[in-house]
């Protein structure tokens, strides 16, 4: 069975970021894959998280994003801030809540495996929102569908 999984969406009015899909995989598999370090270094990039929930997603082109875990209802949902500011020649040492954009992870068990819901919002507090609105909507539709392959989408 293949998944057909429609790309991110993005609302300019709101600047917002959307994207459900659907993998072949249960709720605790995926709960897995978007909570816990070595499995979102899997699909996403290297990801490191202190107990507190203080950490960096490293990507190899850009360097450390500084993200942090600030909500979690397992396994229904996670909420992650990060300074993911595309626009910007050099991203910051440091987590800067006031320039940081949100994203959560909505999960809920669907005939078949598990509809993940990612929404992230916040892009105003960042150096150019549109730019960075765009480039995280190209960014969710390509790392979701590494998720997908990984979890058994595709199979």
């Amino acid at each position: 069975m293949t998944l057909d999984n429609p790309a991110a969406t993005l609302d300019e009015s709101t600047l917002t970021v959307r994207r459900s899909i659907r993998i072949a995989a249960p709720v605790e598999k995926v709960w897995q894959a978007v909570t816990e370090p070595e499995h979102i270094s899997r699909w996403f990039a290297r990801t490191t998280l202190d107990d507190a929930g203080s950490g960096a997603i490293v990507f190899p082109s850009r360097g450390a994003v500084p993200l942090r875990r600030i909500a979690a209802d397992a396994p229904r949902s996670v909420t992650y801030r990060w300074n993911n500011d595309d626009a910007l020649a050099a991203l910051p040492a440091h987590y800067d809540d006031a320039r940081a954009t949100e994203f959560t992870f909505t999960l809920a068990a669907v005939d078949g495996g598990t509809e993940l819901t990612v929404v992230e919002t916040g892009f105003a507090a960042t150096s150019d929102p549109l730019t960075n609105l765009r480039a995280h909507r190209e960014g969710w539709t390509i790392e979701l569908d590494t998720l997908v392959a990984l979890l058994g989408g595709g199979q």
